[in-house]
């Protein structure tokens, strides 16, 4: 595994593009674009897969009896990629309730 530092970094990287993917979407679904909204979504997911990729390979090393320095930037990182993937994941709802909306002729404001 590359650096503690980077890898750390990229969790935080990959954790906020997935969130800010996932708020777009949001967006494009309020403007009535599913089609774009739901790309978004799937962009977001990928993005967060990749940063639980890097969360894995931290279990994966744990198992193995490599020990990873607990420090508040690794905190935060943690942090950050799971308020991500809560995000992505109400995104999703959000992005269906108003697709619903729409078929049914509401308007959302």
């Amino acid at each position: 595994m590359e650096s503690l530092e980077t890898a750390i970094f990229q969790l935080i990287l990959h954790g906020g593009n997935g969130r800010s993917l996932a708020m777009e979407a949001i967006i494009s679904a309020k403007e009535g674009d599913f089609a774009k909204a739901k790309e978004l979504l799937q962009q977001s997911g990928e993005a967060l897969a990749e940063a639980h990729h890097v969360q894995t390979s931290f279990i994966q090393g744990e198992i193995r009896g490599e020990k990873v320095e607990v420090s508040l930037l690794m905190i935060h990182a943690q942090d950050h990629l799971m308020n991500a993937m809560t995000v992505k994941d109400l995104a999703a709802e959000i992005v269906e309730m108003h697709e619903r909306l729409s078929k049914l002729g509401g308007v959302m404001v």
